[in-house]
Formats: structure tokens, sequence, C-alpha cells
């Protein structure tokens, strides 16, 4: 049971982190993701059949606690936008954002819940903290500069135009660099995800 709260947890926290994304793009003048229908919270228009379902199942299912997953990306057109380099990178930093604000919301549940000596809220702690915890999870992971994580398009933003080298080495192996980093290089987030975690909790 577990298992199964923490993959739907999974599910509807990148929802909202890929609908922010298209709300924030549609506010800079993009209705790219409003006008194909993603700005809803129903997971159904946002679910990769593999990334949302088959790899985090096929993941609680092996030894180990690792769960892994990701939503469609809600889509947009940087033609669209006025300033294509700073709103990209706006449009990017809203989904952590979002993940953190839901991060907050529940670990001050968390702290109600300890304070208030109720059981009912006392046996929502674990369940509220699981959601603090992928939360805060999904926000710093998404703010690692690779391609394509939002902190590669914040990183670009604020890269002078004399560095176009770094950024077409990113961009072309960004997803080598990525797979690589989620294997042997987590650990040097970790301790920030700790830190929040236990910050908001």
């Amino acid at each position: 049971m577990d298992t199964i709260f923490l993959i739907i947890v999974l599910i509807l926290s990148v929802v909202v982190h890929e609908v922010t994304h298209g709300f924030v793009a549609d506010r800079l003048g993009d209705p790219t993701a409003r006008l194909a229908g993603r700005l809803t919270l129903n997971p159904i228009k946002h679910l990769d059949p593999f990334g949302s379902v088959i790899l985090p199942l096929l993941l609680a299912i092996l030894p180990g606690s690792f769960i892994f997953g990701w939503a469609k990306p809600v889509p947009y057109n940087p033609y669209h936008l006025k300033n294509p380099e700073r709103d990209a990178a706006l449009i990017a930093i809203a989904g952590p954002l979002s993940n953190l604000l839901i991060a907050a919301i529940f670990g001050a549940l968390v702290r109600i819940s300890i304070v208030v000596n109720v059981p009912i809220l006392a046996a929502t702690y674990p369940l509220f903290a699981m959601i603090v915890w992928v939360n805060v999870i999904l926000a710093v992971f998404n703010l690692v500069p690779l391609p394509p994580l939002d902190g590669s398009k914040v990183l670009f933003a604020l890269l002078p135009r004399s560095a176009y080298q770094m950024r077409a080495f990113l961009e072309r192996y960004g997803m080598i660099l990525l797979v690589f980093f989620i294997f042997f290089g987590f650990r040097i987030i970790t301790p920030i995800i700790n830190f929040l975690f236990e910050l908001l909790i």
C-alpha cells in the first residue's frame, strides 16, 4: 500500500509540475498548452504510458526503494514568447517551485498533526511526510542544470552569449550526462534534499 500511495503521489505531483509549466507559458503569451487541453489536473491527459505507469511499477517490484517516473511534457512554442530566453527560464522554474509549494503546504500539515494531539491527524503524518519527500526530490532534481531538466533552461538564460560552446555541449550530451548523474552523481544533491525535507517537516 505504501508503494501504491508513493506512485500515486509521484504521478499527481508531476502532473501539477507540468500543468504549472503550461499555466506560466499561457500567462507569458503562449497558448499552446491551453489549446492542447493540457492545462488540466486530470492525470489521464498527462500520463506517459512508460514513464508514468510501467517504469514506476517495475522499479517498485525490483529490490531497493528507488522509484522514478515522469509525465508527458507540456508543450510550449518559444516563438509566442516576447523574450524567449528569459521566458523559457520562467516557465521552467515554475515547475520546481510548484513542487516546493506543495511540499511547504503538506509540511505545515505535518507540523500541525504533531502539535495537535488528535489520533486521526497523527495517522496522516507518514502520508503527508511522503508527499513532502517526493515533492522536494522533484523540485531539487529538476533544478539540476542538465538538459532536458528545468535547471538547464534557467542556466541557459543566465549564461552569457559567449558561452555558446558550453550550451551546445550540454544540449548535445545532456541526456547522457543526466543518466550518468542519476546513477553516480545523485549523492551531490542528497544533502540539499535532506536539508529542505527537515526544514519543512
